[in-house]
């Protein structure tokens, strides 16, 4: 509310806006804009199967493979560098076993979602089913 203070005598015209109804209406507005955006979601949607421990034997289960992800982008397989190439072509060659390995992808904590989303995609793309993402310091 708008409180008048002065030496104003009565019956003499204000020449103030009173702004109250003006922020009111431009506050709905903001709450009507914020209720009508949609949400973001920016997602790669992975099938993968539930783990079950009973369905393989535990030398089954230990082998892995790990790809690297640094703070400067650098792709490791197993510790070896790969371009965005040689990764599709191992993750393509792993999904064909009878048996695939766990793919382990560790994410340095700088490194740029941009590249993380493309390994999960690629792997994605070339059939991987079991894989897992941890950060790293």
């Amino acid at each position: 509310m708008a409180m008048n203070v002065g030496f104003a005598r009565d019956g003499e015209p204000v020449s103030e806006i009173n702004t109250t109804p003006l922020i009111d209406v431009m506050l709905v507005l903001l709450v009507m804009l914020i209720i009508t955006l949609p949400p973001q979601r920016h997602a790669v949607k992975l099938d993968t199967r539930v783990p079950c421990d009973a369905c393989m034997p535990p030398e089954e289960q230990a082998e892995t493979n790990r790809v690297t992800i640094a703070h400067d982008g650098v792709l490791l397989w197993n510790g070896t560098p790969v371009n965005r190439a040689e990764l599709r072509r191992r993750l393509a060659a792993e999904a064909l076993k009878p048996v695939q390995p766990e793919l382990q992808i560790e994410v340095s904590r700088f490194a740029k979602y941009g590249m993380v989303a493309h390994v999960m995609s690629a792997a994605q793309r070339e059939g991987v089913t079991r894989m897992g993402v941890f950060y790293t310091a």
